[in-house]
């Protein structure tokens, strides 16, 4: 018979769950910090890159997302983990393989394809391990994933590619003597192969509440009919602060290499390390703060948190982006980082309280499809387009950045305000329910 994981073995799997995480998004993002090297090598533009940063990703991340949510909801959670995290794996590999832009095309949409398994699957997981009040905390440490990850990706990867630039490369059986962007892919995937492997360690804890009618799509689309406003500005509301989070973190290394003149190496330790620690206290800042909110009765409080989060990042953003002097650029760059990171480790742990529990993994798995077709998908794009064919310069990326980050944000505010009663009609309607 199952029963409630003990509180060491519940955080236990949560860390598992934010070390798999992390290495996802390495893998996702260490394309941001090899601009340079892959336009060179593969002769193509700030708008073809900004499609395999963002949308080739996003377009199969999130369409798979939702039938792997459906076997979230159903099937062994922890066994959907373990496999995706294989398969990214082996794309990220295939990255380090590839000869032109269609061979990275086509890889990149398989680590898309195997890192939809891992959100959906992991907040169920957790939801099902931790009590509401405690629930916000749990996920957003989940959630430190992101940004660890991606500071890791820039730490790591401009070291290697360092290394890589100044030492001669192994011949590797079969591969050859690889490029120096090649060879940081096919490090990272093997490494998560392995990895993989250790994902199997996670128990599986009893599902909360299931319902007789098993949560089928009957139950789904009743549950977003009813919700429907809470959920539209939720999930555009989170959105639109993505499109100024995964914007920045695409094209802020470019931005520091061709208007600052910063090296790659000088990129990862410094907007590498700013993303790893601010990033992280931001996510962990974030559920705290939900956590206590609720604590106090506030029950909009996960929504209150993406508002604050959202308008305080707009002046820090700005100031970023119009220094000159690099203790300027730093001191700046800090509490932006902080700010764009609070919202989502909150978002979906707001969300498990707004709907049924039998379709919790699915409702997650459309917020994701919302957050990463628009965050993404076309955060990236929207500053390469802007850069491209609004100032039709490499040199005007910076204003490119000012603009979309400061917009977006300043839409998420208004939105997420308008979600405030939705939302706290939406929980009611559940806890009477319950």
């Amino acid at each position: 018979m199952n029963t409630a994981p003990t509180p060491r073995r519940a955080w236990l799997v949560v860390a598992l769950l934010m070390a798999a995480h992390v290495l996802s998004y390495v893998d996702r993002q260490i394309l941001n910090l090899l601009v340079g090297p892959i336009r060179a090598d593969l002769g193509i533009s700030d708008t073809e890159m900004s499609l395999l940063m963002g949308f080739s990703f996003a377009l199969f991340y999130t369409v798979c997302g939702i039938p792997l949510a459906w076997w979230a909801d159903r099937g062994s959670r922890r066994g959907l983990i373990a496999a995706g995290a294989f398969a990214w794996s082996l794309a990220t590999a295939a990255c380090g393989l590839a000869q032109r832009y269609a061979h990275l095309l086509v890889a990149r949409i398989g680590v898309g394809i195997g890192e939809a398994s891992l959100s959906p699957a992991a907040y169920s997981l957790i939801t099902d391990t931790f009590p509401r009040e405690r629930r916000a905390t749990a996920i957003s440490l989940f959630g430190t994933g992101v940004y660890v990850g991606s500071g890791v990706a820039f730490l790591l990867g401009g070291a290697i590619v360092h290394y890589a630039s100044t030492h001669p490369l192994p011949a590797l059986p079969l591969l050859g003597t690889l490029r120096p962007w090649q060879f940081v892919f096919v490090l990272l995937g093997t490494v998560g192969a392995v990895f993989s492997l250790v994902l199997l360690a996670i128990r599986e804890p009893p599902r909360q509440h299931r319902r007789e009618h098993g949560g089928g799509w009957t139950l789904l689309r009743a549950e977003l009919r009813a919700n429907a406003r809470t959920l539209a500005c939720h999930h555009f509301g989170f959105a639109l602060i993505a499109i100024g989070a995964y914007g920045s973190a695409a094209w802020i290394p470019s931005y520091l290499i061709r208007l600052h003149q910063w090296t790659p190496a000088q990129v990862g330790i410094w907007y590498g390390g700013a993303v790893a620690v601010f990033g992280t206290l931001g996510v962990l800042l974030g559920g705290a703060l939900a956590d206590r909110w609720l604590r106090r009765g506030v029950e909009d409080a996960t929504l209150r948190v993406g508002m604050l989060a959202a308008l305080l990042a707009i002046p820090c953003t700005a100031l970023f982006l119009l220094a000159d002097a690099r203790p300027a650029i730093i001191a700046a760059m800090l509490p932006a980082v902080l700010f764009f990171s609070m919202p989502f480790g909150v978002a979906p742990s707001g969300l498990q309280d707004a709907v049924a529990p039998a379709v919790r993994a699915r409702v997650s798995a459309i917020y994701l499809f919302v957050l990463n077709m628009l965050g993404l998908g076309f955060g990236p794009t929207a500053v390469a387009l802007v850069t491209d064919y609004g100032f039709g310069s490499d040199l005007a990326v910076g204003r490119s950045l000012l603009l979309v980050c400061t917009l977006a944000p300043a839409l998420a505010a208004i939105l997420l305000g308008l979600g405030l009663a939705p939302y706290r009609a939406s929980v009611a309607r559940q806890r009477a329910g319950a």
